[in-house]
């Protein structure tokens, strides 16, 4: 793991900011308005395009109107503690929590965006890269530590049974078929100006498979604590999911492997995905992404590094001279199956949301229970 990698994308680059957010919140006796922490709130807030309304005293006052050049000066004095598990974790999942494909980037990645809080974000990717906690980060599919993850809406919800699949290669071919049917009713229908208020489907993963992700070293699951878009779930069911040998895996560890399997595999998506894709690019032209139907054809999954995503999801991957592709909707370290020969197998793991909304633990296995399938 390199600190370059850290400062190349937007979700590395909030990882960062998270990072140095939790090292100053450490040092606090009491609120302190002239901290990092309220410089990075005020700066945020007045960068982002759509700011959530205030309240509580003083609300109708204006925001102090802090630069990013006096933000990162407070940076610079944040004192940065040893790099612990539970710190990466809880900084890894907030960048993951806040991204967001179909609009603009919030006003912390904004700001982190920055030049003057890049030069100084250097200084935590730096420390961060030297840690052994991220050494795991760049590594590929742990084959045998794969988890399939379910979830209930509340602590009271039920699973339910998920109807018989059809075969996973009928599915990812009507899945293709869909996405050209309606890549030729946007092309009718939705205007060519990027900035038009138009949305849709803004993700570029194989929505028809299975997808898992391993256990960390304290037997948490990356698939329960990294969710990108997730729903506020305080409830879910994880199942093994093994994964037979033989099988090959497309390693996404950065941009160029997803504009690799992009000019490969290139399925043609600029009118149904060029509105959310401007918003969270600024880009504007021609747009494509894996034609997971083909992709099955040489391939049984793809595997998401951490690094990879930290690097390049939501950024504009240059495929060729004239089109370009975004990873959106995937989490970091998940494997998207793309063949029924891997599948949950075992009993189910239940997993409950402390009442404090930091933790998750794990309950006993239940085997009659049903899971993900």
């Amino acid at each position: 793991m390199t600190a370059n990698a850290l400062l190349t994308g937007p979700r590395g680059r909030r990882l960062l900011l998270e990072f140095a957010r939790e090292a100053d919140r450490a040092t606090w006796q009491s609120y302190d308005r002239s901290s990092f922490n309220s410089a990075v709130f005020y700066a945020a807030h007045n960068l982002d395009p759509n700011p959530g309304v205030l309240y509580g005293p003083g609300a109708d006052e204006p925001l102090p109107d802090l630069p990013p050049e006096e933000v990162a000066r407070k940076l610079s004095t944040v004192l940065l503690p040893e790099v612990t598990a539970a710190v990466l974790r809880s900084a890894l999942g907030m960048a993951v929590d806040n991204a967001r494909y179909w609009q603009e980037p919030d006003g912390e990645d904004i700001l982190a965006a920055t030049t003057p809080m890049r030069r100084e974000l250097r200084r935590v990717a730096d420390h961060i890269a030297q840690s052994p906690h991220v050494d795991w980060w760049p590594t590929e599919v742990a084959r045998d530590d794969q988890w399939s993850v379910g979830w209930a809406d509340s602590a009271e919800s039920s699973v339910q049974q998920p109807p018989e699949q059809e075969p996973l290669t009928d599915c990812l071919v009507a899945w293709r078929d869909r996405v050209v049917d309606q890549e030729a009713k946007a092309e009718r229908e939705r205007p060519q100006d990027p900035k038009a208020n138009f949305s849709g489907e803004w993700w570029s993963f194989p929505g028809e498979a299975r997808c898992s992700a391993r256990s960390l070293d304290d037997g948490l699951l990356a698939g329960v604590l990294f969710i990108e878009d997730s729903m506020g779930w305080e409830r879910a069911f994880a199942r093994r999911m093994p994964v037979p040998s033989g099988i090959e895996v497309f390693e996404i560890d950065g941009a160029d492997a997803w504009a690799d399997l992009c000019r490969r595999f290139p399925l043609e998506v600029t009118a149904q995905k060029r509105h959310d894709w401007y918003r969270t690019t600024g880009r504007d032209g021609r747009w494509v992404m894996p034609d997971w139907s083909r992709v099955a054809e040489m391939y049984g999954g793809v595997h998401l590094t951490v690094t990879g995503y930290l690097a390049a999801a939501g950024t504009a991957i240059d495929v060729d001279e004239d089109a370009a592709s975004v990873i959106a909707g995937w989490a970091p370290d998940e494997t998207h199956w793309l063949t029924d020969a891997v599948r949950p197998d075992g009993d189910v793991v239940e997993w409950m949301l402390d009442d404090d909304r930091d933790h998750w633990r794990r309950k006993t296995a239940r085997a009659g229970d049903a899971g993900p399938q």
